[in-house]
């Protein structure tokens, strides 16, 4: 593991998205599309609909989907292909 994984929770308790309060992060929305990426700053989403998967430079491409609780670090360079439209609660920190 290094400082650039990205973590995955699959389907948190209710208990633990209201503690991280949730709902009241703002939502993205994706239709199907392919793009690179990068994140400045760690990002924590929660997905509430769609499929997804992400390819880090140089790493292995991960899926994620609903009730997925994601966590991007800051630095992470990578592709997106989003399968399904998708829908997700983001925190940038």
């Amino acid at each position: 593991m290094n400082d650039l994984d990205i973590l995955c929770e699959h389907k948190p308790s209710p208990a633990k998205l209201d503690v991280l309060g949730v709902e009241g992060w703002p939502i993205w929305r994706k239709e199907p599309s392919s793009f690179p990426w990068r994140y400045d700053q760690t990002e924590t989403c929660y997905v509430v609909r769609g499929r997804f998967v992400v390819t880090p430079d140089g790493g292995a491409p991960r899926e994620f989907a609903r009730g997925d609780l994601i966590v991007f670090p800051a630095g992470l360079v990578c592709s997106w292909e989003v399968l399904e439209p998708v829908e997700k609660h983001y925190r940038l920190d």
